[in-house]
This record gives C-alpha cells, sequence and structure tokens, in this order.
C-alpha cells in the first residue's frame, strides 16, 4: 500500500508526519520535481507493506494540482504507483448544523446546453442527496465523503452557476465510501461536504450561501479539489481529512485555534496511518 498525503504548508505536513512517526520513527527526505517528500513506513497491524509520502505542495487549488500530479507521474514512471491520495490540513468548519431542508441552487442559466449534467448539489447520489451531515466544533476531525469546487463556475443573472450547470467540466468528487466511513468511525470525526475555495470565506453572508448551495458542507480549505482532480487523471483514489482551526464565517483571527487543530491532525493520524495498512484498492477505489 502506498499512500501519497498532500499538505498546503510545511507546518500541516510537519504535524502529520508527527503523527504517522508514532509507528515510524524514521522519516526520509526526497526531493521531487516542486518540493521534498517526506517518506514514513509505518508498520500496519496485518504487518502488510506500507508506504506513506507526505509532501507540502502550496496553497491554493492549483499549487495543489500540480504537485500532486508531479508526485503521482514520478511514482507512476518509477512503476511504483501510489494506491490513494489525501488531502490532508487544517481549515474552516461549519460549526452550526445546516438546515434539514434547503432552497435548491441557482437555477441554471437558460444558455446551458440541454444535454449538461445536473448540479453536483442536485446529482442523484451527489452530497445534497445524502443525509447526516452536523457541525464542525473548533478541534474536531472531518472526513469529507465529497469534495467540491464551491466557487469554480460563473456569475450569472440569475446567481452562481457551476461549471456543471454550464454543461461542461465537474465540481464533485467522490471519495471511496468504505474508506470514509472506516476513517470517520476511527477518529470519531464528522462526515460530509468539504468545499474548496479559492477565497477563504470571511463573512456571515458568503458562508450562508454557501451553505444554501451545499446544505451538506462541514468544512471549507482551498487544496482538497485540487488533489482530487490530479488524483482522478490517473484513476487514483482520493480522500480529504481536515482538522477545524476556526470557525467559516467573518474574519476573527482572534477565535482562531491553529495550534489545537494542529495537534488533532497530528492525533488523527497517528489513527489513521495503521488503518491505511489494512487496505488494498481494486480500480474503483473500493477495498478488497
Amino acid at each position: 500500500m502506498r499512500v501519497l498525503i498532500v499538505t498546503a504548508v510545511p507546518a500541516e505536513r510537519d504535524a502529520v508526519v508527527r503523527g504517522i512517526a508514532a509507528t515510524a520513527p524514521e522519516v526520509a527526505e526526497l526531493p521531487v520535481p516542486g518540493g521534498v517528500i517526506h517518506r514514513l513506513s509505518p508498520v500496519p497491524p496485518t504487518g502488510r507493506p506500507l508506504t506513506v509520502d507526505v509532501l507540502a505542495a502550496g496553497v491554493g487549488p492549483a499549487a495543489a494540482a500540480a504537485g500532486t500530479a508531479a508526485a503521482l507521474t514520478a511514482a507512476a514512471v518509477a512503476r511504483t504507483p501510489y494506491d490513494l491520495a489525501l488531502s490532508a490540513g487544517i481549515g474552516g468548519g461549519f460549526t452550526t448544523a445546516p438546515p434539514t431542508t434547503a432552497a435548491p441552487a441557482t437555477t441554471p442559466p437558460t444558455t446551458a446546453a440541454p444535454t449538461s449534467p445536473a448540479p453536483a448539489t442536485t446529482r442523484p447520489g451527489s452530497a445534497a442527496a445524502r443525509l447526516g451531515s452536523a457541525a464542525a466544533r473548533l478541534g474536531s476531525v472531518v472526513v469529507a465523503d465529497a469534495i467540491v469546487a464551491a466557487d469554480l463556475g460563473a456569475e450569472t443573472p440569475d446567481g452562481f452557476a457551476a461549471v456543471t450547470d454550464l454543461g461542461f467540466g465537474t465540481v464533485e468528487h467522490l471519495p471511496p465510501a468504505p474508506l470514509v466511513a472506516a476513517v470517520a468511525e476511527a477518529t470519531d470525526a464528522v462526515r460530509g461536504t468539504v468545499l474548496t475555495v479559492s477565497t477563504v470565506t470571511g463573512s456571515a453572508e458568503r458562508a450562508a450561501e454557501l451553505l444554501r448551495r451545499h446544505p451538506h458542507a462541514v468544512a471549507e480549505a482551498m487544496e482538497g479539489f485540487g488533489v482530487a482532480e490530479a488524483a482522478a487523471a490517473q484513476a487514483v483514489p482520493a480522500l480529504e481529512v481536515r482538522t477545524v482551526s476556526n470557525a467559516v464565517g467573518p474574519r476573527d483571527r482572534a477565535a482562531w485555534r491553529i495550534g489545537e487543530a494542529m495537534a488533532a491532525l497530528t492525533s488523527a493520524f497517528a489513527t489513521i496511518a495503521p488503518l491505511l495498512g489494512t487496505w488494498t484498492f481494486d480500480p474503483e477505489g473500493t477495498r478488497q
């Protein structure tokens, strides 16, 4: 089992490494295009070989996608492909539980192609079609059952339209459901949609709009969709795990709990790493 974990900044990478190092004290630093991978080989309970590479790829979906794609390609060329790409770090949490019902997403513009797929928020099996999301308190762990690009689209007279409304692209990737369930149970995590944004939310109005369009959102961050998009291009399953450092809404730095979230990230990956060693994946990313 080979896992690539991608964070935005070195502080997040180091927090993840500290957690995994509980069962893998030796860390090798390997240069790769665009950065340095920290490689660990924890011993899972099953005794199966497990290699975990942790990379700080940069802030935002573009940097995350570029770094992930470079690492995945280098591994594939070396004939040591990864089995899973995992976006990890801290993020903002929707600390108020979303309503049980929500208004529909913006009406698709009349210029959309008639054959365009339905928006991710209404498509059967999408995040909005699933129940059970909850509030994500400060310091809690969040596991994405859907990784959604929340601001990839266009402004229209009828409001925001995702690229799927416009008839091209995708705004949603779904991690392997059995793995999501197992990681969430092991870490006592909140499970739901994690939004990827290029501009961090800074107002109550923006937070409310995001929840209106994505009623099962539990957190927002800036890299998950980039990691998932790069992984999907190479048919590698993706997962996103976040710990909550602040509430999504008005920007109040005095209320941030970055240290607490970093400590939670370390604790989460001390639990997640042994779990990953018990998994293998078929081409669809489900457990064998």
